[in-house]
């Protein structure tokens, strides 16, 4: 049956590596205002034991495979697309 086929998760593909989860955690929050769904991927110990070195703080941000483009751009950016109003004090 091609339902199957139709209902599988989407292909994920990795954008960008954050250097933490504080940093990976901005980065997520502008892609999901722009609409894009993220999965962030990374090791448990860091989280929970609080360390944050460059192995146990690497943070994989994942995307569907189909809105990679638009996320890069979004990341090479710094997201000014979606927070254009925000500066207008500056």
């Amino acid at each position: 049956m091609n339902s199957n086929e139709s209902s599988s998760p989407p292909e994920l593909t990795t954008i960008h590596v954050a250097d933490g989860l504080l940093h990976a955690h901005v980065i997520r929050a502008k892609l999901e205002e722009a609409g894009i769904p993220v999965l962030l991927s990374y090791q448990s110990m860091g989280p929970i034991l609080g360390v944050s070195t460059q192995t146990m703080g690497e943070v994989q941000i994942q995307v569907p495979e189909e809105q990679v483009e638009a996320a890069r751009k979004l990341i090479a950016t710094g997201g000014s697309e979606t927070g254009a109003g925000e500066d207008a004090d500056s």
